[in-house]
């Protein structure tokens, strides 16, 4: 069968896993999820009911880091698996401080103990960090694009839109120039194309393929 891979566009775990599959090459079959109104089939599917979620013949993947990982070890043309320990260590902080700062500010309502300036402050930190690792070169070890890099952007962005003008301030302008080329990409063009929402018995959608962001 043809890998199955349940979606959401905004979601930015989502895009990452399909950054990733799309750089791959490897056929998958996208099915855009309605997050307030689940698909029985995906909820059947997914053990956290949460996207990416994919699913091959053999197995279920219901994490999007591991999503990302199933796709390049299969094939990875660009080289993105080629990132050093440090850049692992990147990731597990993009995934945890930094994601946990991130809906702190955008979403402080739901917090009771939330301050999103202070929230925004402890944010701000990490990208001041990721700032001083871009001084100087495009991506965060080099001239081309790593797992690092792919798997940290999309919370990037999504923490930038929470109030654009005032990241385009703040922010450092080697983080704000790797952003805007990621916004720029035809890879993330491609991968944010808008679908209507699954439905059972619709004719299979697959995701762009071949796409490729091309070094600085």
């Amino acid at each position: 069968m043809t890998p199955i891979l349940y979606s959401f566009r905004r979601c930015p775990y989502a895009i990452r896993a399909r950054l990733a599959v799309a750089v791959s090459g490897v056929e998958v079959e996208l099915r855009e999820i309605l997050l307030r109104d689940k698909a029985p089939e995906f909820l059947a599917t997914s053990p956290s009911a949460t996207v990416p979620c994919l699913k091959t013949d053999t197995q279920v993947i219901d994490e999007s880091f591991d999503v990302m990982l199933w796709a390049l070890q299969q094939n990875d043309p660009d080289g993105w698996l080629e990132v050093p320990k440090d850049g692992f260590a990147l990731i597990e902080e993009a995934d945890g401080p930094f994601k946990t700062a991130l809906d702190r500010t955008k979403y402080h309502t739901r917090y009771a103990d939330a301050d999103p300036e202070v929230c925004r402050a402890d944010a701000m930190q990490f990208l001041d960090k990721l700032n001083e690792q871009l001084e100087g070169q495009s991506y965060l070890f080099g001239a081309q694009p790593s797992l690092a890099d792919m798997a940290i952007l999309p919370f990037v962005r999504q923490f930038a839109f929470i109030d654009k003008p005032r990241f385009d301030t703040e922010a450092g302008a080697a983080t704000c120039q790797w952003l805007e080329t990621f916004l720029e990409s035809t890879l993330f063009h491609g991968v944010m194309s808008k679908l209507p929402v699954w439905q059972t018995g619709d004719l299979p959608t697959h995701l762009n393929q071949g796409i490729r962001l091309p070094a600085s």
